[in-house]
C-alpha cells in the first residue's frame, strides 16, 4: 500500500476533523474535472499586509476586485522570491492551509457554491479535494467575487 504524504496542510485538516481526499496532481486530474482545481495566490496591499486569494486555475485574479475584498487601495502579487519566507511554501506547492501565518483569505464566490474543490496540498504536484465550506472554515476565509470576466464569444 502506498504511503500517504502528510503535509502540514493535511495535518491541519486532520486536527479539524475535515474530510478530504489527497493525491498527486496527476491522479487528481484523472479522477476529477479540471474545473475543480484552484490556485492559491498571495498578494500584498499598500498597507504591506499579505492576502491569500483562492480562484479557479483557469481564471485570472482581478486585482481591483481583490483590493476591494482586502479593503486596500491597491494590491500587487507577491514576488515569487518572497513566497517561501512569507508562507512556508514554494510556487506550485502553495496551499491556502497551513501557511506560516494565517493571512486574510478569500475564496472566489462562485467556487464557494461548488460540491468540492481542489487546492494544493502543500507540496508541488500534490493536491487535496475538500468541500468549500470546510476550506473557508479551516483558513477562516471569506467569499468574494475575485475573477476577471471571461470573454465568451
Amino acid at each position: 500500500m502506498a504511503k500517504t504524504i502528510k503535509t502540514n496542510a493535511l495535518r491541519i485538516l486532520d486536527k479539524h476533523n475535515i474530510s478530504y481526499e489527497a493525491k498527486s496532481s496527476i491522479d487528481m486530474e484523472i479522477d476529477h474535472d479540471a474545473s475543480l482545481i484552484h490556485k492559491t495566490l498571495v498578494a500584498r496591499g499598500v498597507s504591506n499586509e499579505l492576502y491569500v486569494f483562492i480562484i479557479p486555475l483557469s481564471n485570472e485574479l482581478d486585482l481591483k476586485k481583490a483590493a476591494t475584498a482586502a479593503q486596500e487601495k491597491k494590491i500587487l502579487m507577491l514576488p515569487e522570491k518572497e513566497l517561501l519566507q512569507n508562507t512556508g511554501y514554494i510556487k506550485g506547492g502553495c496551499s491556502p492551509i497551513g501557511m506560516k501565518k494565517q493571512y486574510k483569505t478569500f475564496l472566489e464566490l462562485r467556487s464557494s457554491k461548488m460540491e468540492s474543490l481542489i487546492v494544493s496540498g502543500g507540496k508541488v504536484k500534490f493536491r487535496v479535494r475538500l468541500h468549500p465550506d470546510d476550506l473557508i472554515r479551516v483558513v477562516n476565509g471569506e467569499t468574494f467575487d475575485l475573477i476577471k470576466p471571461t470573454n465568451s464569444h
